[in-house]
């Protein structure tokens, strides 16, 4: 991992919330708010995204995937080495493969998803000595408690409401 930057929390806190802003964008088209951000080895914001697969109808429309996607276009390369990427939500399986894949450093998220993660909840691909390549993870206990806690909420109210319907 090299030259990775210390971030602190105040940084990974701005970063978190920049994800968040993306993640309260994708309700509006009944997209799970899930958002992302790239950064680049500088700290620069390299890409963004948010869950897409509704309003695209692409199963690959995951909210890590198209800012990894962006932060390569930015790049002008898919290896994203000494970038972080930082996610409202504990990645799945496939972003996990795509985190690793991307060879993206380091992996901060906001809130654990029990039934789905991939970062350690329901399986530690990122983490796994197999992989030919193993980021840093930073979980929501390392990030401030008020930024974790919106991570969460955003997602209990959105499931919440459509469990009213």
């Amino acid at each position: 991992m090299g030259g990775l930057p210390e971030l602190d929390r105040d940084a990974l806190d701005d970063a978190m919330l920049a994800a968040l802003a993306e993640a309260e964008l994708a309700p509006e088209t009944g997209d799970v708010p899930v958002g992302a951000v790239v950064l680049g080895p500088d700290g620069t914001l390299l890409g963004r995204g948010r869950n897409e697969r509704e309003a695209t109808g692409d199963p690959t429309g995951h909210a890590e995937v198209l800012a990894l996607r962006a932060a390569a276009g930015t790049h002008g390369q898919w290896r994203l080495s000494g970038c972080t990427l930082v996610v409202t939500l504990e990645p799945c399986v496939m972003c996990a493969g795509a985190v690793v894949l991307s060879r993206v450093d380091r992996l901060v998220y906001g809130a654990r998803d029990a039934k789905a993660g991939a970062v350690g909840s329901m399986w530690d691909l990122v983490r796994d000595p197999r992989q030919n390549h193993r980021p840093e993870v930073v979980p929501p206990d390392l990030i401030s408690e008020d930024v974790a806690a919106r991570c969460s909420d955003l997602l209990v109210r959105f499931f919440a409401r459509r469990r009213i319907r």
